[in-house]
């Protein structure tokens, strides 16, 4: 492990982050080396796994805290022993049984004086797992109009040799004689104060309530396994860049029949050459003559259901804003619409030939003030301001 480089590191944040810094670090770099951004770059695919890596250790919150306290070593899958080995976190014990356990010193120590109630956990209760999260990059029109896409992530599910109990195919799991299946033992200590009692780990199980004499192969007797899966989801229509697509149950399986977590995918939407996305509204700047604004004409606008003929009024100006109505983004579970705005650039012509030259020139002085009203204004506030 010699040559991983520190997860906080890798996100480029302090070891004292939170949820919230870290999430927002690892979303913007995983935009930045996303493989669909890169294609064939191989340094930027390398950047992109070691950031999901990293983001999968230091968002979750017992992983996290084992990395902290052993580093590498604490959050690789062969550290501890598995459900009939003799790991610190094998069977699922982990950093929050040892809080529980300081609850249960108080809550019924000192011989039960302070009245407490213990808060030991029943290890074999069904409890859901944690979520999953994964990125998805997909095109302007899509996000426009809602599409299906592949994601690739992993996801720790039950073991299929074992179904999920850790112990050899034809063989179960036993319960554990030392606990009673309760995956702890009770302590008493006298004390100046009186007996103290308080709950520990059992150590025959580990903390499981089960013992497994035979442990499945295919999972060292853990019962899980950890494996990359690809997932087809819908994305919706009129889903926005940076929005998180939920997708339910897909991720982590449970334990002891509990459900699967969530899925979280989130989105990234590749900017478009053309159109500009704001809020439902789509906008689009497009060039005309000066023809074509003087003297009116009917043009072809592009949208995202095609093109549409639309009219340019006479005597239109230069950032002049027009408006097709239900042409924009969709609004999400919703039949309603955005607006296209087009807003118009007059192109002035260059390389001009003399006759070219010549009819504009005559133009220019058969004019007068009416044509141009914009420098009519301006010519008065000269004359008000320096005079004649």
């Amino acid at each position: 492990m010699a040559d991983k480089r520190d997860y906080y590191e890798v996100l480029g944040v302090k070891k004292e982050a939170d949820d919230d810094e870290i999430k927002k670090a690892y979303r913007s770099l995983a935009k930045k080396y996303h493989p669909d951004l890169h294609p064939g770059d191989s340094e930027a695919e390398a950047k992109f796994k070691e950031l999901n890596e990293a983001y999968e250790v230091l968002s979750d919150k017992d992983k996290r805290a084992r990395y902290d306290q052993f580093g590498f070593a604490g959050v690789d899958p062969n550290f501890g022993g598995g459900a009939g080995g003799g790991g610190a976190w094998s069977g699922g014990f982990g950093i929050e049984d040892l809080f529980e356990n300081f609850g249960d010193f108080f809550s019924g120590g000192f011989g039960g004086g302070f009245g407490g109630r213990s808060s030991r956990r029943n290890p074999n209760a069904p409890r859901q797992g944690t979520d999953c999260e994964a990125n998805v990059t997909i095109s302007f029109e899509e996000a426009a109009k809602g599409c299906k896409k592949e994601v690739s992530y992993h996801r720790i599910e039950n073991c299929p040799e074992c179904g999920g109990n850790g112990a050899e195919k034809g063989t179960s799991p036993k319960t554990c004689p030392n606990c009673g299946g309760s995956g702890q033992v009770r302590i008493n200590q006298r004390s100046p104060f009186g007996v103290i009692q308080s709950y520990t780990q059992c150590e025959h199980c580990h903390g499981t309530g089960k013992l497994i004499e035979k442990p499945c192969k295919n999972c060292d007797g853990k019962g899980r396994i950890r494996r990359i899966v690809n997932e087809n989801i819908d994305i919706l229509a009129g889903i926005d860049d940076d929005q998180i697509l939920n997708v339910p149950g897909k991720g982590n399986a449970g334990a002891n029949g509990g459900p699967n977590g969530d899925l979280h995918v989130y989105v990234t939407v590749r900017p478009h050459p053309i159109f500009e996305r704001r809020g439902n509204d789509v906008w689009l700047n497009i060039p005309i003559t000066f023809s074509q604004a003087a003297l009116g004409a009917d043009i072809e606008v592009p949208t995202l259901d095609g093109k549409v003929n639309f009219h340019i009024h006479e005597g239109t100006q230069p950032g002049d804003v027009f408006k097709i109505k239900g042409k924009g983004i969709p609004y999400i579970n919703s039949r309603a619409r955005g607006d296209q705005y087009v807003q118009v650039t007059v192109e002035v012509p260059k390389n001009l030939s003399k006759k070219q030259k010549e009819l504009l020139t005559e133009l220019d002085k058969s004019g007068d003030d009416k044509n141009y009203q914009k420098r009519k204004s301006f010519v008065s506030k000269l004359k008000e301001i320096f005079g004649e």
